[in-house]
């Protein structure tokens, strides 16, 4: 697994699992910046999801994870951000796959449609990915 830094982020929908998610990242002494949001207050996804990836477009982070309520607005708008491929996984086969093919830097979840264990599960199976490369490698370098 290589070296991992983590960036996390999440809006007022996605508040409870970013804070599970912590909970797991520490476990793991997995090191990790959150962006915000710090409270359960509205605010506006988009913002947190461009903070989360100019973290990972700068290098301060290889890998970001985003939380709304669907996890759509989020994966949305961090795929309008240049270099960042954001995958939406409502379960682990899209996890492991959106690394392994499509070089995923970004995860997106969403919290109330999937549960809290499974969200685990996805973040773990993601985190442990790697890239394949070989004729992936041309496709992600299309996409680029």
């Amino acid at each position: 697994m290589e070296d991992l830094k983590v960036v996390i982020g999440s809006d007022h929908g996605g508040f409870y699992y970013k804070e599970k998610i912590k909970e797991y990242l520490k476990s793991r002494d997995i090191p990790f910046t959150d962006v915000g949001t710090h409270t359960r207050e509205a605010c506006d996804y988009p913002v947190i999801s461009r903070n989360v990836c100019d973290k990972v477009i700068i290098g301060e982070a290889n890998r970001g994870i985003i939380v709304c309520g669907t996890g759509i607005g989020v994966s949305i708008a961090a795929n309008k951000v240049r270099g960042i491929r954001a995958a939406l996984c409502h379960d682990t086969y899209s996890a492991r796959v959106s690394r392994a093919h499509n070089n995923a830097n970004v995860l997106c979840l969403g919290e109330r449609v999937i549960g809290e264990y499974l969200a685990l599960d996805i973040v773990d199976i993601w985190l442990k990915s790697g890239f394949e490369g070989g004729r992936h490698k041309k496709r992600v370098d299309i996409i680029e």
